[in-house]
């Protein structure tokens, strides 16, 4: 079997980058314990990674030599940490199936055209998911190979970043469509049952992944985006924009926080939609630590940086009609860190 050279192996586990590293969880752990950072003149944080590459064939077919070649790939761009401005995290992830690799472990037909990879709608009635036989899943023995290897490797300094196990709502959409959205209003029980599901399975995966990828390495989906410090977890929230607020606090928050109760230190939700008319409930969520805004969610900045609690942080991904020199105006670079390339922001820290 291909094995990760020695070179790449020293390189990957050199302390100064570890100490790099860690410093910048350090000044991250600040921020998310609402005490600035005492490296810059504002509270914001600057963060934009680098991720490993290989062959995305590979993946499936040999998960440990793709693993092997994209640490191959990570140890050239080792310099890239050595950034004073900015996070920059050296961040592997195998994107196993892109958004349905959970849709995939429960049965669905995933298929990749276009560039994508797409999911057929299953072919039953909601209220009658069954829980998976995760011990003879193909694509769950794949991933677990995937994040054998890694450990196998024995390096210090790389972060592993999870395939997306996004969320029961997200899930119960790509399985169901809109038959899930109307199920809980005509059929709550047959709903809620599949979210349960879903929801345990997601919460099953996530703490094998907790138990096997050492802690200070283990990043959930996107892993060089959207890095938090060690101990916090992630799900998606693209599909609550099409929920009120009275059905995801009925259906949906309990799970969502019970998913992020599986870290230790709670986590992040992912928006990229209208999402706003969640906040009081976002607000209320004991494990809810940050949410992470990008395209039409990150105009609505103010709206959460007002909304939310003072220890719920915000991840902004600057887009058109979010720059962020607005951003600063508007949080005063409080509870924020920019997800993004500062020096090519437009940005001019004070002198």
């Amino acid at each position: 079997m291909e094995k990760l050279s020695e070179y790449a192996g020293k390189i990957l586990n050199d302390e100064t980058c570890i100490a790099v590293r860690d410093e910048w969880f350090a000044r991250m752990r600040n921020l998310f314990d609402g005490k600035g950072d005492p490296f810059l003149d504002t509270h914001f944080l600057a963060l934009n990674g680098v991720i490993g590459n290989a062959d995305a064939d590979l993946l499936y077919e040999e998960p440990e030599v793709w693993v092997n070649r994209a640490l191959e790939d990570l140890a050239g761009k080792v310099n890239c940490i050595k950034n004073e401005e900015m996070f920059v995290p050296l961040c592997m992830e195998p994107p196993f199936y892109g958004v349905h690799f959970i849709d995939k472990i429960m049965g669905a037909e995933v298929f990749f055209q276009d560039g994508q990879w797409y999911n057929h709608y299953l072919d039953q009635e909601v209220g009658c998911l069954e829980r998976p036989d995760l011990e003879n899943n193909k694509t769950w023995e794949l991933a677990r190979r995937a994040a054998s290897a890694f450990t196998e490797a024995k390096v210090g300094l790389p972060l592993f970043g999870l395939p997306t196990i996004a969320s029961a709502l997200n899930i119960a959409t790509n399985l169901y469509g809109e038959e899930i959205l109307v199920a809980m209003l005509t059929e709550p029980e047959a709903a809620a049952h599949d979210l349960g599901i879903i929801n345990d399975l997601l919460c099953e995966i996530h703490q094998w992944y907790r138990e096997h990828i050492p802690a200070c390495q283990l990043q959930p989906v996107i892993s060089w985006n959207r890095t938090q410090p060690p101990g916090y977890g992630q799900l998606c929230g693209c599909t609550t924009q099409l929920l009120s607020a009275s059905l995801y606090e009925e259906f949906i928050m309990p799970l969502d926080d019970k998913l992020l109760a599986v870290y230790p230190e709670g986590g992040m939700i992912h928006f990229c939609g209208s999402h706003t008319h969640l906040l009081e409930v976002l607000r209320n969520m004991p494990h809810l630590k940050a949410v992470q805004l990008n395209d039409r969610a990150a105009w609505d900045l103010k709206e959460y940086y007002e909304g939310l609690r003072e220890d719920q942080m915000i991840y902004l991904n600057p887009c058109e009609g979010m720059g962020i020199k607005q951003a600063i105006e508007i949080t005063g670079g409080r509870r924020l860190v920019i997800a993004d390339t500062v020096e090519h922001s437009g940005y001019e820290p004070a002198e």
